[in-house]
């Protein structure tokens, strides 16, 4: 099993899971909020053809996160999964034709060798969503776009092999930066983002007993640079900052591969 982002960030975000069992390959995307010709050229850079995509998982109807789903979907004929409330927000943006399944948000399901648990999270999204994928031995955790941990959070993340984790914001930056004040409080309520002390937080309450890999993403361009998301997350580990890797906006980061 391994795993690549794309690009991470309020411009675009797409991350690709891909499992092997002898000859067969299931390769899923969750998110897609570039435009078609950027995302293609993404997955060309990482030796995927877009037609071998097996599914998009779709975590919430915000344009970063959404943005270009539904033309590649359209284009190379790729299935969407996707939450009702999610769903029903972006139904007028749905091609005629095309294959959009509703999952429910606490119920797991397959695509190919892959084991999908969606679990809900806090987020002032319709039905937001995160994802834990599987292939019947690794377990990778992808949480981007809530405002705070929860009980349910911690519990579906624990035991993770690998983990990808929002990290959007310093709040002093935040506080500092030149947002509107009422933007300010969305980005640090309880349904906005995580800054890097609340996803510190989660990390801290989680079983990590089988962590060995760790990506801060979703990092604010302005509010946040990759060494405080570092500084906050690896005493959690007891690793140097530096084995913490990040998904940045313009290349996210490389293959990681999950084995023995």
């Amino acid at each position: 099993m391994r795993y690549t982002s794309l690009g991470s960030g309020s411009e675009g975000n797409a991350l690709v899971v891909e499992a092997r069992e002898g000859l067969s390959v299931t390769r899923v995307m969750i998110d897609c909020g570039f435009g078609l010709r950027e995302v293609e050229r993404r997955l060309l850079g990482r030796g995927i053809e877009p037609s071998s995509l097996n599914g998009i998982l779709v975590t919430h109807e915000h344009g970063d996160h959404i943005g270009g789903v539904f033309r590649l979907a359209r284009r190379h004929g790729i299935p969407v999964h996707l939450t009702t409330g999610t769903r029903a927000a972006v139904a007028a943006r749905i091609p005629e034709g095309m294959t959009a399944v509703c999952c429910d948000s606490h119920t797991a399901f397959a695509i190919g060798g892959l084991r999908v648990q969606p679990f809900p999270v806090p987020h002032d999204a319709r039905e937001p969503v995160q994802y834990v994928l599987d292939d019947g031995q690794w377990r990778l955790g992808v949480l981007t776009d809530l405002g705070e941990g929860t009980p349910h959070v911690h519990r579906t993340l624990s035991g993770c092999d690998a983990l990808v984790l929002e990290c959007n914001h310093c709040p002093d930056m935040l506080a500092r930066s030149d947002y509107p004040v009422s933007l300010k409080y969305r980005i640090a309520g309880r349904y906005g983002h995580l800054s890097n002390a609340a996803a510190a937080d989660i990390l801290r309450v989680m079983d990590r007993s089988r962590l060995k890999f760790l990506h801060a993403a979703h990092l604010s361009k302005k509010n946040n640079v990759p060494e405080l998301a570092r500084s906050a997350l690896a005493p959690i580990l007891g690793w140097q900052p530096q084995e913490i890797g990040v998904a940045d906006q313009d290349t996210g980061f490389d293959w990681v591969t999950l084995s023995q």
